[in-house]
């Protein structure tokens, strides 16, 4: 019989919980909670308290799921730079389709010269 007796681990979770406010970016949003998360910023809470501040693209309050609201959210422009690239990639690829047909043509040019002359 074989003993399977589990012991969790001593120490595993972290002992520096502290205030700390989360502010979303989307709708602006601050929500004051406990957490171990560094950050260099501070901001001044409604209690008059100053409390370290990380910024968050998107939480609870901006959420699609949450608020069940469809929007696209985009801080960073990835779409944007997407579609960029992707429309680049199109041209290019035109391109070298329109510089080849233009090639062939070419040499078909010159062996009908060649064979001529």
């Amino acid at each position: 019989m074989i003993n399977y007796h589990l012991t969790m681990k001593k120490d595993l979770h972290p002992k520096d919980y502290r205030l700390v406010v989360f502010e979303d970016l989307n709708d602006g949003t601050k929500i004051l909670t406990r957490s171990t998360v560094k950050s260099e910023e501070t901001v001044k809470w409604e209690d008059g308290n100053e409390y370290p501040l990380v910024k968050v693209h998107i939480s609870s309050s901006s959420h699609p799921f949450y608020t069940g609201q469809e929007k696209l959210v985009d801080i960073e422009g990835r779409v944007d730079k997407f579609k960029a690239r992707r429309e680049a990639a199109t041209k290019a690829r035109a391109e070298l389709a329109a510089k080849a047909k233009k090639s062939v043509k070419t040499e078909k040019a010159e062996k009908e010269t060649q064979k001529i002359g």
